[in-house]
């Protein structure tokens, strides 16, 4: 893209590859480079913590702050109750308040490690939707805001139209959802002064709804920007892992787990990685991305260290490190592996290497484990593991035992 913003905001999304398009570069530069805007990213409360799928977003609103602008981080403690249908195949599982509450509360640990929350000019703000839309009266609803829906026009977005060219259902209650998300960017510009919706590209449908509705009803000008939906350079979706959600939160993944998942990034990946997901400067990542051979694992253990470090903190990411490398480079055994800790009385008379090898997550089921041991996949204690009938009793796990999955995925075991 030819264009060169004035906005120190808009040069580092441009620059480090966040930008995938927005509804008025221009328009948005200007405002930007005029005064603080305020922006904000919608999140809703489907699990106890975001994970590295969300992180790219997070970084974008952490940016906006380090610019010298307003975030806002929006908990849809109101719109999970009706579930975002886009680009899904099926209805989301309906939570219960509860539930979305006690999500909520595990999702704010998060945001806390990468913005300033206050009451200063840029402090973040982090805001519930229910707070307005609990409230609302439907006839009154579908009388002001839901006229200025066309329903032919909400069936051309590629969200809707891909689930509908499928046949697959699509409730009435998750066809309301983009109305809601539109209302949520009309409510936070009348309230909050808010200018700005960010999101992934997937986002786009919704993000311009809200755009069209707050100029129809409040005639003010505000912008839309997206963010490239990640795949890595093998196809797979970002934040998925052979184990499953790479959760940001500690008491869901340990952060030794966390750090290896960015150290096994694929080399064609690492440059771009470090300038979406740390904060050294464009020419040092695009320096460290192009490194050659075994180099570039040095280039993945900096990006696994930055990247932990401000999920978790430094201290986390250099006990981290000094695992892997205690794990990897010297055969030993670190202090911060996964474990699975096993009483006597599970053990009994002896207890399967199959089961255990499940049970330390290294594999999702029996049938998983016996191909892993089949296939020469699985080692204990670094010796190759052959015999899928292996029983292990209390007399083989007096000293811990470390099993490995391939290369880069191990756990400790050992009598609790």
């Amino acid at each position: 893209m030819t264009y060169h913003p004035k906005s120190d905001f808009m040069r580092v999304m441009i620059e480090r590859g966040y930008l995938a398009d927005c509804t008025d570069y221009q328009g948005l530069d200007e405002a930007l480079s005029k005064g603080v805007v305020t922006a904000y990213i919608g999140y809703d409360a489907t699990a106890k913590s975001l994970h590295v799928g969300h992180l790219l977003n997070i970084m974008m609103l952490r940016w906006l702050q380090k610019t010298g602008h307003k975030p806002i981080t929006l908990m849809g403690g109101g719109t999970t109750k009706v579930g975002d249908p886009s680009f899904r195949s099926d209805e989301r599982p309906l939570l219960g308040p509860e539930q979305i509450d006690a999500n909520i509360e595990g999702m704010k640990q998060v945001f806390a490690k990468y913005l300033q929350y206050g009451g200063g000019e840029t402090d973040a703000l982090m805001l519930n939707n229910a707070e307005w839309l609990d409230g609302l009266n439907y006839l009154e609803f579908l009388r002001d805001i839901g006229r200025h829906f066309s329903v032919n026009r909400m069936l051309s977005f590629e969200s809707v139209k891909s689930r509908l060219d499928r046949e697959q259902s699509l409730s009435f209650l998750e066809f309301n959802y983009m109305i809601l998300q539109a209302y949520d960017f009309l409510e936070l510009n009348r309230r909050y002064g808010c200018v700005l919706q960010m999101g992934g590209s997937d986002q786009w449908g919704n993000i311009v709804n809200g755009i069209d509705l707050t100029r129809r009803v409040l005639d003010n000008e505000i912008y839309g920007l997206t963010s490239p939906l990640l795949t890595t350079s093998d196809g797979r979706k970002m934040g998925k892992s052979q184990g499953g959600a790479m959760w940001l939160n500690a008491d869901m993944l340990s952060p030794y787990e966390f750090w290896q998942f960015w150290r096994n990034t694929t080399d064609a990946d690492t440059g771009r990685f470090l300038k979406l997901y740390t904060e050294l400067p464009v020419e040092e990542c695009e320096r460290l991305g192009s490194l050659q051979g075994s180099e570039i694992n040095e280039a993945k253990i900096i990006l696994a260290n930055e990247v932990t470090t401000l999920c978790h903190g430094a201290e986390a990411a250099a006990a981290a490190e000094a695992t892997a490398r205690e794990v990897f480079e010297k055969g030993g055994v670190g202090d911060d592996l996964p474990t699975l800790e096993l009483t006597a009385e599970e053990i009994g008379d002896g207890i399967s290497i199959v089961q255990v090898i499940v049970r330390a997550g290294l594999a999702k089921s029996g049938k998983e484990a016996k191909r892993l041991i089949a296939e020469n996949g699985a080692r204990m204690d670094d010796a190759p593991l052959t015999d899928a009938g292996l029983m292990l009793d209390a007399g083989k796990l007096a000293a811990p035992v470390k099993l490995s999955a391939g290369k880069k995925r191990h756990a400790l075991v050992k009598l609790g």
